[in-house]
């Protein structure tokens, strides 16, 4: 059984980086497996079901959609190198800097270099969102959003006055990555564009100290090799009936599971275990066999199969 930590990723995915650093900080072995920026993406959706957001992290037959609960089993598996706020406050941060800050960045990045975005991503975008997406109307929010995202760094600008290395003190953690990944997928994808982000010196200083963390020991590795490695697995999930779930929910019965925001295919399959930090289905699928796909529970529903 391969225990290999696989990463399904794509190098400018923001939230692929807020991962990256946290292999950084506990000093993670991975494998990554670069997946397209825009759908079809046929050897991700085979492993996860339908589920085509980026990253997924894979361990054998067991698939972990989301960085939420991505960062939730490394902390499970990795304990001697645990993370000062990997399951209560940097979750909670993580919606902040998810879902409040990236979509500020989202208008601001688009807005600036909506000149320079393919249509093929566009249309892409609007299919994962159910929204539009107009890099016009972005462009014409980009004031009020740079008022927004100032609001945000003066917020890590406070937290970081007392001279502070990190976050939440001398040590790394989920916070910093959260955080940071925003301030990185900025400067990457419009490298003109960091004005903002320099005016905050502390901001700055703490920046390079994430940048610096690294990413852990990266190797490569090629869609068929992961796809084998799941069929050849089985996964290490077990059945587990949470006694006190609002809604009923047991394991075998069947459920679809969907994201709250966008991104919203639902994923069909057999509920294994559940919990309020959790959920995993098990789903069979030609190409990979019988595999087991965890979510996180917050900004996942769950409705009958």
């Amino acid at each position: 059984m391969s225990d290999k930590i696989i990463f399904h990723q794509y190098e400018i995915s923001p939230f692929s980086e807020k991962v990256r650093v946290i292999f950084g900080i506990k000093g993670i072995e991975w494998h990554a497996v670069d997946q397209p920026v825009i759908m079809p993406k046929p050897d991700l959706v085979c492993l996860t079901g339908g589920y085509r957001k980026i990253p997924v992290m894979q361990i054998g037959a067991d698939i972990y959609c989301d960085s939420q609960i991505i960062v939730r089993e490394l902390e499970r598996r990795f304990p001697t190198t645990a993370l000062p706020d990997g399951n209560g406050l940097g979750a909670a941060m993580g919606f902040w800097t998810d879902r409040e800050v990236f979509q500020a960045n989202v208008a601001i990045t688009f807005g600036s270099i909506g000149e320079h975005v393919d249509e093929s991503f566009k249309k892409d975008r609007e299919a994962l969102s159910g929204r539009s997406f107009n890099t016009d109307e972005m462009k014409q929010a980009v004031p009020i959003m740079l008022e927004q995202m100032r609001a945000h760094l003066a917020m890590l600008e406070s937290q970081l006055a007392d001279g502070r290395k990190f976050l939440l003190g001398d040590k790394p953690g989920l916070t910093d990555a959260s955080a940071y990944y925003n301030i990185w997928f900025a400067r990457a994808a419009n490298p003109d564009g960091g004005d903002l982000f320099d005016t905050f010196k502390a901001v700055q200083a703490w920046e390079l100290r994430v940048r610096n963390i690294g990413h852990g020991t990266r190797h490569e590795m090629s869609n068929e090799e992961a796809i084998t490695i799941a069929k050849e697995a089985t996964s290490t999930a077990y059945e587990q009936e949470d006694p006190h779930e609002p809604n009923g929910l047991k394991p075998g019965m069947a459920v679809q599971v969907m994201a709250d925001d966008y991104g919203r295919d639902p994923i069909a399959g057999t509920l294994v275990s559940s919990s309020a930090s959790h959920i995993a289905i098990k789903r069979t699928d030609e190409r990979v066999g019988e595999v087991v796909v965890h979510f996180p529970r917050a900004g996942f529903w769950v409705l009958p199969g």
